[in-house]
């Protein structure tokens, strides 16, 4: 017996109130009956919430999703990104390859720091688990998604409001690598100098995503 799908029940939330984020959404279009209420689901809760910058893109499948997450994490002034998809076990290993490469994809993503990756693909093992999630006796998980995709937003301000120590993402250091590898004199480079300048440019340009006092 199907679950009919149902839009998302609005409600009181407790959730932070960011100064005109960016979200960006990517949707697998494989199950789509299933991603697509996942993504509405997503959309009522920015609704619910006042954001009107949001980007939705589809690509083909689920293994897709680990390329568009990386593109739109380096979207310029990007709050969070949310990955929408649903794999639904069958008769072949093809699932598990599947929910291990977006998983593994995703959570590498996560570690450059760039931006939140929030994930909100479905791994069931048939479809009325998958309906049961996407607007049935179970909820909304794209509207999980989207608060979780609100909240990370907030934590990267607040994250971003304290003193910087001495660590950085893997992007910066390649960055430093590579310049590192051009120079002719070695001596002549100090790599924390270089970072702090650089730090400092990025964190101006973020100041308009500071939240309401």
């Amino acid at each position: 017996m199907s679950t009919k799908l149902k839009a998302t029940k609005k409600s009181k939330s407790n959730l932070p109130k960011l100064h005109e984020p960016l979200f960006a959404i990517a949707v697998a279009e494989w199950n789509s009956h299933i991603t697509e209420a996942l993504l509405q689901g997503a959309l009522d809760v920015f609704k619910r919430e006042g954001y009107k910058n949001i980007i939705v893109k589809h690509v083909p499948g689920t293994v897709e999703l680990t390329y568009a997450a990386a593109r739109m994490i380096d979207i310029e002034d990007i709050s969070a990104v949310i990955v929408i998809g649903c794999v639904i076990r069958g008769d072949t290993p093809h699932f598990d390859y599947v929910c291990q490469s977006v998983t593994a994809g995703v959570a590498q993503l996560n570690t450059i720091g760039n931006a939140p990756i929030i994930f909100g693909v479905l791994t069931t093992e048939n479809e009325q688990q998958a309906l049961d999630r996407a607007g049935g006796a179970l909820g909304n998980k794209g509207a999980e998604a989207a608060e979780a995709a609100i909240k990370m937003a907030d934590f990267t301000l607040s994250i971003e409001e304290q003193p910087l120590a001495r660590r950085y993402t893997m992007r910066e250091l390649e960055a430093a690598l590579e310049e590192y590898n051009t120079l002719e004199d070695y001596d002549d480079y100090d790599f924390d100098d270089d970072f702090d300048d650089k730090h400092d440019d990025k964190h101006d340009d973020k100041s308009h995503h500071k939240k309401y006092n």
